[in-house]
């Protein structure tokens, strides 16, 4: 695709489209309220064309969060409830048998969308777990022998309830690992709260998205244009080596038993480049790195167990070594 030509009536010049992700902000607004960060970085995510796990009680408005996202990009978005006893087919599709033919054809599973929305990812056994990595990596689905591959942009917003692991099925290292960023979704301020149920008087229905007003303002050839420009954006040896003695700092800690591996650190330089880009420059400052590096590593490593009953948690790790390690001039 080239991204300087319209596609659905939508402009793919990057400036237009870093102004019609910006504008995703106020539109999503419309609909969620207060979580600002958390849209960010879904953006980020798609500029990157990585995945998502959010975490946070329910209640906080995650699925509507996604669905409002999809809405003001015009993607395409399913939602797969997990639990224990779904299995593998019912994410990626099956073969079924077609009596009129005497074949199988292929019926492809909610997977084969643009954002797919895996509601309590931990609440099914780690075989269904598992059968979201390839799409989650190579963007395709292998069924029966045949790659079938996946709708692009592809993102996977997973969802965790933090505070309950009675029948949960903890997510493995390996596949924590494939998620770019994981975003914590907190409890609304007091005004914002006020503010939720004000428009629950006034007659919003979660369902209904067009009738609280939320239209596109943005389309697949403004995050291919804007996904083209990331991938301009300069990062400079300095910068390059200040990601790198992070995520080695990590590995050095004495609170944890596991650091950022090189993807990670792949990762935290991508995600710094897609927030200098969204920031508007074409450059990336030592600011994208912190900005970025909670989301993209506090996942990735893994606490010492008498770290973690003193209290001390993956981002006050991540914190004081964003404070200790030498920041380039």
């Amino acid at each position: 695709m080239d991204p300087t030509t319209d596609n659905a009536g939508q402009t793919g010049d990057p400036g237009t489209a870093r102004d019609a992700l910006e504008a995703l902000r106020a539109e999503i607004a419309k609909a969620v309220v207060g979580q600002d960060p958390a849209v960010t970085g879904l953006v980020v995510a798609l500029l990157c064309r990585g995945h998502v796990l959010l975490e946070g009680v329910p209640g906080v408005a995650k699925t509507l969060l996604v669905r409002a996202l999809a809405s003001a990009l015009e993607l395409d978005t399913k939602r797969v409830q997990f639990t224990p006893d779904l299995m593998p087919s019912d994410v990626t599709g099956s073969l079924v048998y077609d009596t009129r033919s005497a074949e199988f054809s292929f019926q492809p599973g909610p997977v084969f969308t643009n954002l797919l929305l895996a509601d309590e990812i931990n609440r099914t056994p780690p075989k269904t777990q598992s059968s979201l990595l390839e799409a989650m990596e190579e963007r395709q689905v292998t069924v029966d022998g045949t790659p079938r591959p996946l709708p692009d942009p592809f993102l996977v917003a997973a969802t965790q309830n933090p505070v309950e692991y009675e029948g949960t099925y903890p997510l493995p290292e390996a596949q924590l690992d494939r998620f770019l960023l994981k975003l914590t979704i907190p409890l609304p301020s007091r005004q914002d709260e006020i503010d939720v149920l004000t428009r629950h008087a006034e007659g919003f229905n979660p369902r209904d998205l067009h009738a609280a007003g939320v239209r596109p303002v943005a389309g697949p050839a403004d995050l291919e244009a804007a996904r083209v420009a990331v991938a301009r954006t300069t990062i400079s040896p300095e910068i390059t080596a200040y990601v790198v003695d992070i995520c080695r700092a990590t590995r050095e800690s004495p609170s944890l038993t596991l650091g950022v591996s090189p993807r990670g650190a792949t990762a935290l330089m991508s995600t710094a480049r897609a927030w200098a880009w969204l920031t508007g420059r074409d450059y990336v400052i030592p600011d994208d790195v912190k900005a970025l590096a909670l989301p993209t590593l506090r996942h990735r490593v893994q606490l010492r167990p008498e770290a973690e009953m003193e209290g001390v948690t993956a981002d006050s790790v991540i914190n004081a070594i964003l404070a200790h390690v030498p920041v380039p001039r």
